[in-house]
């Protein structure tokens, strides 16, 4: 397994690598959210049913347009989205229909994020796309908080390490459903 700087990582994902890297709270896995192939490695290294769908981070708004169907979402909907990012808020919202299934589960919908964090800012600044993101652990285990965990847990199961520090979040991030407003998760 690869340790690499944000920087040196796009070729990597392009080419359907899965990532650990640092998020607001906990260490995340992530992938290409165009590339089944990649999106279906991530889901068998962390024993996740691929009905559960996951999550894409991004470090804007425009990244998530080409996943998120907004002309289903009201301007106020939107609005309210908007303000709590970039931060530590997902939002489900529905997508559109060439999405992967394997990215949105059973669901038409898709839960997406603008991350605060540095890493993943520069991480999708770079691949000019959003990253799926999910957190570094087995389903049902709990979160990976230390790179060293990353080492001796994934390190023949995944490409690369981005090196970086985890955020000031303490919990996963809130849950909001965007069309009903329904807290799903609360984070704090």
């Amino acid at each position: 397994m690869l340790q690499l700087q944000p920087s040196a990582v796009a070729t990597l994902i392009e080419q359907g690598g899965v990532i650990a890297y640092p998020t607001e709270a906990v260490f995340g896995l992530g992938c290409d959210p165009d590339n089944d192939s990649a999106i279906a490695k991530l889901l068998a290294v962390k024993q996740r049913p691929w009905q559960k769908g996951l999550i894409l981070v991004a470090s804007s708004f425009e990244q998530l347009l080409p996943y998120i169907d907004i002309a289903q979402l009201t301007e106020s909907q939107l609005q309210f989205a908007q303000s709590k990012w970039p931060g530590p808020f997902t939002f489900v919202m529905p997508i559109k229909p060439q999405v992967s299934q394997l990215l949105c589960g059973q669901f038409d919908s898709i839960a997406v994020r603008v991350s605060a964090h540095p890493v993943v800012r520069e991480l999708c600044n770079t691949l000019n796309k959003p990253l799926v993101s999910t957190s570094a652990n087995l389903a049902g285990e709990p979160p990976v908080v230390d790179a060293q965990h990353i080492i001796i847990d994934f390190s023949d199961k995944i490409d690369a390490l981005i090196l970086g520090q985890l955020g000031e979040q303490r919990q996963p991030s809130t849950i909001i459903d965007a069309r009903s407003g329904q807290t799903l998760r609360n984070g704090s």
